[in-house]
């Protein structure tokens, strides 16, 4: 069970951390730096790409985390 709960705890600190990247890159400044380099900054992009692999591998122990029961 330890692992689920390490798991929801990981999902939801990914979605906080995917919702910052999606709010920020839709800042005037993000805006303003795409239109000019035409990518996202560093920040946003790191935001946006640890958010959703932290909320894939919390959702993955979640879904699979459990072990399958006890062990002998």
């Amino acid at each position: 069970m330890g692992a689920r709960v390490l798991g929801v705890m990981l999902a939801v600190a990914g979605a906080v951390v995917l919702w910052m990247g999606l709010k920020a890159k839709d800042s005037l400044t993000e805006r303003a730096t795409e239109a000019l380099t035409g990518r996202y900054s560093e920040r946003t992009t790191l935001y946006l790409a640890g958010g959703g692999a932290a909320l894939a591998g919390g959702v993955l122990l979640v879904l699979f985390g459990g072990g399958g029961g006890r062990r002998r």
